[in-house]
């Protein structure tokens, strides 16, 4: 009887999806944070984000299916004891983060922030002009299922989008051009608003340094929805407070959490969540968590293909063809 740990806080229908797709196993479901050494020794699958100090101990382990799209880390030599196999969770977060950042760039580019902490002193006052989507130019940097779903939206609301991706591919729908990294600094300098969806890997940390940020347009938006390793924080600072980038919105920064001192809490221009565009929050993410889960545990008991098999070499999910 295989043991299965799950720690993903799923619903009693969405333990019932799991459950009909292993008829005769054995599954623990225990909080996140609250796993224990002697939990994960047992199990023969982990379904969520386990202590990766925990893994040591796992001798048997056949699967790791992870609850996140990132998987960073797992991937370092010896987190993942030998022959388990490592699954993310892609396709789970594209909505919710594709809305979270539609949602706060047109709270920035309509200037709603700025009225909203009118409302709170009793402000009646108008904020000036705004800016649009319609007739834009937009950068999508990372173009796996976050940076397409919010490609997506930014299409259909008339903003001629950019795509780039790691490696050639066939054109995709969303995307009016596709692009790889080589073509990087010259898309930048033509985008209105560039839009960061990388994982978080040796050759995207510090992507977007002083001199990509000086070259995009004065009046350009950036967001990052990947990870905060991607930007150079400080040298962000640095140019908008001379004045270049009309605004910046950030899900994730390197470090987190950002220390309270940083100057970046306190730009005029900029909005910062801390890194929950992508959590649970919204409840069709953990559906879509559940059905991913399920289908990888059929298809791991079966014995066929997983999806969303992380390449531990390269840090991310790779390529299916």
């Amino acid at each position: 009887m295989k043991q299965i740990l799950v720690l993903t806080p799923f619903s009693p229908e969405q333990k019932t999806l799991l459950e009909r797709q292993a008829p005769g196993c054995c599954f623990t479901y225990c909080p996140q944070g609250q796993e224990t050494g002697e939990m994960a020794a047992k199990a023969d699958i982990i379904i969520g984000n386990i202590d990766p100090d925990l893994l040591k101990g796992c001798g048997h382990l056949e699967l790791l299916q992870l609850h996140s799209a990132g998987a960073d880390a797992y991937t370092a030599p010896g987190v993942l004891p030998a022959g388990a196999e490592l699954t993310c969770a892609t396709g789970a977060y594209g909505l919710a983060i594709a809305e979270h950042m539609l949602g706060a760039l047109l709270a920035m580019k309509k200037n709603l922030y700025r009225y909203y902490d009118n409302q709170k002193k009793h402000l009646w006052r108008d904020e000036g002009a705004v800016s649009g989507i319609y007739g834009t130019r937009t950068l999508v940097i990372g173009f796996g299922n976050l940076g397409s779903e919010f490609a997506r939206r930014m299409r259909a609301m008339g903003s001629y989008v950019v795509g780039i991706r790691r490696t050639p591919g066939l054109p995709s729908e969303f995307a009016d051009e596709m692009h790889t990294m080589e073509t990087l600094d010259d898309e930048l300098a033509r985008a209105d608003i560039v839009a960061l969806t990388l994982p978080g890997t040796a050759r995207t940390c510090g992507l977007i340094g002083r001199p990509q940020l000086l070259s995009m347009k004065k009046d350009a938006f950036l967001l990052n929805n990947g990870r905060g390793s991607a930007v150079d924080l400080d040298a962000l600072c640095e140019v908008m407070k001379d004045g270049h980038l009309a605004g910046a919105i950030l899900d994730v920064t390197d470090p987190e959490p950002l220390p309270p001192e940083h100057p970046f809490w306190d730009l005029p221009n900029a909005i910062l969540t801390p890194h929950v565009s992508g959590d649970f929050n919204l409840p069709k993410t953990l559906d879509l968590l559940a059905e991913i889960a399920a289908e990888n545990l059929r298809r791991h008991l079966c014995g066929e293909p997983l999806k969303s098999v992380v390449d531990l070499t390269e840090g991310y999910r790779r390529a299916e063809r």
